[in-house]
Order: structure tokens, then sequence, then C-alpha cells
């Protein structure tokens, strides 16, 4: 899951980043309200995390400049005022959330993931198909109730295909929301995590999941 910080505090900007890659999340991260502008026309996120006081443009007219583009990215926004103001201007223009700093890294943490789990409409944590779950809670994976020990980057792609089970995504899509601006590696790299992922995943097994449609991409699904 590629999510982008938009926070001006460079610390903070710093802080913020390390634990969320700590997760498995892919990150990229600006200070400055036009760099954001230009991150959010050049990527797909699945969310961003946007400072409502920045230099040169405020997060409310990035928001309401996404919100304007049908760009419906789920959005949490900080702020460092603890005003009823500040909140209801950023929910009216497309908020999904937010948090009032400073704050505890683990409620952002857990309204991350209440976030994901909305957009891709999962009531819980667990993510389940067959005898294969991830728990994204605990960051675990288990398939017959053997524990599968992932990479962060092949936790993360197996994650994404899970929130997108029985749908084929083809190998730009999971580029996008996979890697970050930092990464300049070979064209052929999900190719290479798919094969990684169905060596822990499915071999052994009688029932594979992950399955390649020709020409179209890759899809995790019981057949």
């Amino acid at each position: 899951m590629r999510i982008l910080v938009v926070e001006d505090d460079i610390s903070l900007n710093r802080l913020i980043c390390e634990k969320l890659k700590k997760e498995h999340y892919t990150i990229d991260s600006c200070h400055l309200g036009n760099e954001a502008i230009a991150y959010i026309e050049g990527a797909e996120y699945d969310l961003i995390i946007l400072d409502i006081m920045l230099p040169n443009m405020s997060g409310l007219e990035i928001l309401s400049f996404i919100r304007n583009k049908n760009n419906l990215t789920p959005v949490l926004i900080l702020t460092a005022k603890d005003s009823i103001e500040d909140k209801v201007k950023g929910l009216d223009l497309g908020a999904d959330d937010y948090m009032v700093k400073p704050f505890a890294f683990e409620e952002l943490s857990a309204r991350i993931r209440v976030l994901i789990r909305r957009d891709s409409k999962q009531a819980q944590h667990i993510y389940q198909i067959a005898d294969l779950i991830l728990d994204d809670k605990t960051k675990t994976v288990t398939r017959n109730n053997i524990l599968v020990s992932l990479s962060s980057k092949e936790y993360t792609l197996l994650f994404y295909l899970l929130i997108h089970k029985g749908q084929v995504l083809s190998r730009e899509t999971l580029n996008q929301h996979i890697w970050n601006y930092d990464y300049d590696g070979n064209s052929n790299i999900i190719d290479v995590y798919i094969r990684y992922l169905r060596k822990k995943i499915d071999e052994g097994h009688a029932i594979k999941l992950i399955h390649t449609i020709r020409g179209q991409g890759y899809v995790i699904r019981e057949e």
C-alpha cells in the first residue's frame, strides 16, 4: 500500500515515514504544498496524510484540488489546531479523517488501517482466502495455520492482492502501489516478487492462489 505523507515539520515527517515503513507501507513524502500536487498528479496512492498548515499552499487547498479532480483517495488531515472550524472545513472538503498534533503513532496506525479497510470495504483487519490469512494489525501471514515469513515488499504485494482478491491487476497498477519514486529497478520486478510469493504461499499446496492472466497481469483467487 502506497502512502503520501505531506508534512512541513521535517522531523515529524521523517518520524512518520520511518514508522510506516516498518509497518510495510510504501512511502513518498514532501514538505511543500506545490510538491504535494506534483506527487499526487504523478502517482496513485492508497492514502494521503496531509498537514493543514503548509508553506505556499495549504492542506485545505490541496484537499480541494484533489476532490475537484474526482480523486477519491482517502485523506487523513493533520492539524496543530484543536478547533472545530478546521475539522469541519476539512471534512466538508472531503477529508476522511483528522488527527490533532501531537498524536500517538499507535493511534495514527490504527486510523490508517480503518481507512484502508473502509476503502476496500473490508470489515476487519483480517484478510483471508482459502486457508491463507493475513492479519494487518499484527502484520503476520499464515497458510494452513503455519506462519509464513515475508519480506516487507512481499507482504505489501500480498496485502494489495488480497485487498483486490478476484480482480486481475496489471503490472503497471502493482508497480504504482508497491514501489515509490525512489525505486529505479528493472521492469520485471513485479514478476520477480510474484515468483517469491508463489514459492512461499503456493509451493507444497494443492490449491494454488496466485495466478497469471496472460497479457493482463495477476490475480489472487481460489480455483
